[in-house]
């Protein structure tokens, strides 16, 4: 018998079927994915299972026994864990504050920071996420803080575990040792369940498949006995060839010209006299190891973050300019944390769409917003980015994460910028979604934008970029083009050195 029945499971929100009489079984020992577009119902389904929301009608069996979940604590008390997409932690806290919370070891009401600490250490070293248990969590990266994550939901004794894009900002070695921990966990006899939109990620390590449209299970395959085709045909109901653009030398002036940008953090420089430049016509990749300094350098271009150095965009030093006034000189910003960062989540899309552009665009007039001129250019960027949204007033955090980034994307491009920065621009984000935003990027390029694009996607940035920087250690390393532009020159420059292909 399964370890877990989810039966006849529906949620509705308003007239959208979420899961409309959704069953899923894992067995214990498996490692089942669940796989669907943005849309598709797949977090839903989760947010159910993990107490997060309650059906409207379905029953969940766990060992055969019956549950009522009112709350995500009282699936932990069941065996349910879940390693969420987008982060549950006290930014000001430290790691060790933030992993024992509601776990504290000690007497009493007194809190044992060093058994903390080095349950911390043991727990990383034994699953190879090692971090440091005494950092601040608003100091970490974001791959650091996705690493807490995962180590929090490893460190509770559930038995069936939800991991939701786990991998999003892991390098390839981080992934595999997750890898590893799944495998172990499952020997162990723990139901694992897998979602994510990388399907090689799905045929490495899982049993089974389970996949959803629409809101409705489409079906169910043996890994073994499948292949990525097929998958991604059972996923949107057609073949997806694989983004590759073509290749550009561009020689214009440069529209982003950076110099000896330096970025100090507590008397270190996470970003070390950086220099580089973007011309109109291109796509210039940066990658790098999570916490290197790839968020930092973007956060001194745009204006988040101090530095010193010279930024140059569209020939006008704007070095000293606020955000808005960088903003205003020719740069959009497509930020990693779309939750945080990139949008208002409780509000709409249509305010979120017009967010930044409201006093010098068509949605105002003599200081008054013209709503439903905001409302009109809302649905014609829905309908033209293909977001899955009821209408243009519902609130952007309603929208998975896929459709969320398709908004923050279109709002960016509307804003007709020359030069458009992107981060993580398919985090999280299905194939059928993956192939519309890289073609809309390679399209903007070939309209004569310079784009700066960072990934923790090794293959994505080489799918898209012209050039390839490397960041290490907050400096770049490399400046990769042509024959160079591959998975092992540059995986040997992220590590530090070059190894040979």
């Amino acid at each position: 018998m399964a370890l877990l029945q989810m039966k006849g499971i529906t949620k509705r929100f308003g007239s959208l079927a979420a899961n409309d009489g959704v069953s899923l079984e894992v067995k214990s020992g498996e490692i089942h994915a669940l796989m669907g577009e943005n849309g598709a119902g797949k977090s839903t389904l989760m947010n159910v299972l993990y107490g997060l929301i309650k059906p409207d009608a379905g029953e969940i069996v766990i060992d055969g026994k019956a549950m009522d979940f009112a709350s995500p604590l009282s699936a932990i008390a069941a065996g349910v864990g879940m390693v969420h997409q987008t982060f549950r932690q006290f930014p000001n806290l430290t790691v060790w504050e933030n992993l024992v919370f509601q776990n504290e070891p000690g007497n009493g009401p007194f809190v044992s920071a060093d058994a903390a600490r080095d349950f911390v250490r043991k727990l990383g070293a034994k699953h190879g996420l090692e971090i440091d248990p005494d950092s601040r969590v608003r100091d970490l990266a974001v791959g650091i803080r996705q690493r807490l994550e995962i180590l929090k939901a490893l460190s509770r004794q559930a038995k069936i575990l939800i991991l939701d894009e786990p991998t999003a900002v892991l390098t390839p070695q981080e992934r595999d040792s997750l890898f590893a921990a799944m495998r172990h966990l499952a020997s162990q006899g723990m139901a694992l369940i897998l979602v994510t939109h990388k399907i090689p990620e799905v045929t490495a390590v899982t049993d089974q498949i389970t996949v959803m449209r629409d809101g409705r299970l489409t079906g169910t395959l043996t890994t073994a006995e499948t292949n990525e085709a097929e998958i991604i045909r059972a996923m949107i109901g057609r073949n997806v060839p694989p983004t590759v653009a073509t290749k550009v030398v561009s020689t214009a002036t440069p529209m982003l010209s950076v110099r000896n940008l330096s970025v100090r953090k507590a008397n270190v420089a996470v970003v070390d006299d950086v220099s580089f430049d973007v011309r109109p016509g291109e796509i210039v990749g940066i990658a790098g190891v999570s916490g290197n300094g790839q968020p930092q350098l973007i956060s001194a271009v745009t204006g988040l973050e101090r530095a010193v150095g010279s930024v140059v965009v569209a020939g006008k030093d704007v070095s000293d300019f606020s955000i808005a006034d960088r903003r205003s000189a020719g740069i959009s910003y497509v930020p990693e944390d779309r939750h945080l960062t990139g949008t208002a989540p409780a509000a709409s899309i249509a305010d979120n769409i017009v967010f930044g552009t409201h006093r010098v665009s068509d949605a105002s007039h003599r200081g008054f917003l013209r709503k439903e001129a905001i409302r009109t250019q809302a649905r014609r960027l829905i309908e033209q980015f293909r977001v899955k949204a009821t209408s243009e007033q519902v609130p952007i955090g309603s929208l998975s994460g896929g459709n969320m980034q398709k908004v923050v994307i279109a709002r960016e491009i509307e804003h007709q910028s020359p030069l458009i920065i992107i981060e993580e621009p398919t985090r999280g984000v299905d194939v059928g979604a993956i192939e519309f935003i890289h073609k809309t990027l390679i399209a903007e390029r070939d309209k004569g934008r310079a784009i700066l694009v960072v990934s923790s996607d090794l293959n994505e940035l080489l799918a898209l970029s012209d050039r390839i920087l490397v960041m290490f250690e907050g400096r770049i390393n490399a400046s990769l083009t042509g024959n160079d532009m591959n998975e092992s020159t540059v995986g040997g420059w992220m590590m530090g050195g070059v190894q040979s292909a």
